[in-house]
């Protein structure tokens, strides 16, 4: 059986790769190609749904204000306003459109794996996260889009990932990856600053490794943040983590 430690984290993206996390971006084995926005829409669109969608289900959905026969003659448009290259990356039929077998999106393996992470916060992580599996975690769905269809999925993947990152802390310091541990935590910390689980999860860590000072130089900045921005105190668990050594006692 193979260590499933040894392969953790987001395997490296391959080409062609839609990117959703932080920013839309299609790149292939070239430099990123420029879209125009309803090209852009579309392919976000369909990256998002993993699957192929009737033509007319796709089209209500990017054009909802425009009656049936506008807005199938928009996807005509935006199918064929694709650039050269990008155009491989679609299969489409007369009824049907989707995504092209072998079209790698970004989204999917971070979602993929936060999901993993949530359903299995407790195993003991001993090797670092691959490369860019912390940063994928922390990054934001589609940013600055609007559209009704982007919203709620990015508040899906924002839930998502906080408690992911949140699981991911726990798990590294369980394994004694205190940096990464540390990093994880800070990622959703930035993301989210008044939420208290990932103060507890970087406090957690502090403890851990014998970081006391941080661990109450944290709960301070935390306790001072809520106060100002909200009037309120940190909940009885936080403070009963840190009480020890608020008091001078050891742990």
């Amino acid at each position: 059986m193979v260590d499933e430690e040894l392969s953790f984290g987001l395997e490296p993206p391959s080409r062609p790769l839609i990117s959703l996390l932080g920013g839309f971006e299609v790149s292939t084995e070239e430099p990123p190609i420029a879209l125009a926005d309803g090209s852009q829409r579309l392919l976000a669109f369909l990256a998002l749904k993993g699957r192929s969608i009737k033509r007319q289900a796709v089209a209500g959905t990017l054009w909802p204000m425009a009656n049936d026969a506008q807005a199938s003659s928009s996807l005509r448009s935006a199918l064929a306003r694709l650039p050269h290259d990008a155009r491989a990356l679609v299969a489409a039929s007369a009824s049907e459109v989707g995504l092209a077998d072998g079209v790698s999106v970004d989204y999917r393996g971070a979602r993929a794996l936060a999901r993993d992470l949530v359903a299995t916060p407790h195993a003991p992580i001993r090797t670092d996260p691959r490369p860019g599996t912390i940063t994928a975690l922390a990054s934001d769905l589609l940013p600055d889009w609007y559209d009704d269809w982007a919203v709620v999925e990015a508040e899906e993947w924002r839930q998502l990932r906080l408690h992911a990152l949140e699981a991911l802390t726990e798990r590294l310091t369980a394994g004694e990856q205190y940096g990464c541990a540390a990093a994880a935590a800070l990622a959703a910390v930035r993301s989210e600053p008044l939420r208290e689980a990932p103060r507890i999860a970087l406090i957690r860590v502090h403890i851990a490794e014998g970081n006391h000072s941080e661990a109450i130089r944290e709960f301070a900045q935390y306790s001072h943040l809520l106060t100002t921005e909200l009037g309120v105190e940190p909940t009885e668990g936080l403070r009963s983590l840190v009480a020890d050594l608020l008091s001078g006692r050891p742990d």
